[in-house]
């Protein structure tokens, strides 16, 4: 018979340590870092879960990736510098790292989260990965962590830098960090022949309009009204 303890088994941390080329000195260290306190509430013999190593991961990974994109781009103005931090360190890029590193069959979870996904919701994603990276620092020092992440944000380095230069991304990030829910596009008007159309596009936040923009495709014209409707907002 199947039970759900079964399904629930996780891959160690002496496996994910191998796999991973890291090299722990104290694997209680990155047990803890996989250990989710919904887990500490049902197995009473762990004692800790991952929620102080994630604090310290998040303040690693804030230096490690400020240092980096600094040296990495010596001609990027501050406030760009600023963007791609915040764009790396933001928890659904972290929950990219953590699927990218195959992170999510080593939470140790308890029924209730491995039962609703917890091991796919970028949440607990972007949380392990921080936890890991505190881990990483407390066992072996900043120098395994920025030999570990760099690579790791090479990866993602031109994907990051289109994201950040793009107003349209920007744009979004904004709204939805404000709870307004994503920016809406609408083509209010068009001209010219059909080889060679120009189009008027308008841009909604919560129902009102925020931007408008003139282009040859629609992509230019949205491209225009979001960059338009940023500047209206006054955080370009």
């Amino acid at each position: 018979m199947t039970s759900l303890f079964a399904s629930r088994d996780f891959e160690p941390a002496s496996d994910l340590s191998r796999r991973l080329g890291l090299r722990f000195s104290n694997l209680a260290l990155l047990t803890r870092a996989l250990t989710h306190r919904s887990y500490v509430n049902e197995n009473p013999n762990a004692i800790e879960d991952n929620e102080r190593l994630e604090f310290l991961g998040d303040a690693v990974l804030d230096f490690i990736v400020g240092a980096w994109v600094y040296h990495r781009f010596p001609e990027m103005p501050e406030g760009d510098l600023t963007k791609m931090r915040s764009a790396i360190v933001r928890n659904d890029q972290l929950a990219d790292f953590a699927r990218h590193l195959n992170l999510g069959p080593a939470l140790r979870l308890g029924r209730g989260e491995f039962a609703s996904g917890g091991r796919q919701r970028d949440g607990l994603l972007g949380s392990v990965f921080e936890a890991l990276i505190g881990a990483l620092y407390l066992d072996l020092g900043l120098g395994a962590v920025e030999a570990f992440v760099h690579p790791l944000l090479e990866q993602v380095r031109e994907a990051i830098l289109t994201k950040v230069h793009d107003p349209k991304s920007q744009l979004q990030e904004w709204a939805q960090a404000q709870k307004l829910g994503a920016p809406r596009y609408k083509t209010i008007a068009t001209a010219g022949p059909d080889h060679a159309k120009e189009f008027d596009v308008q841009v909604e936040i919560g129902g009102q309009v925020v931007g408008q923009g003139h282009g040859k495709n629609k992509h230019a014209a949205e491209h225009i009204a979001a960059k338009n409707a940023l500047k209206n907002l006054g955080i370009e």
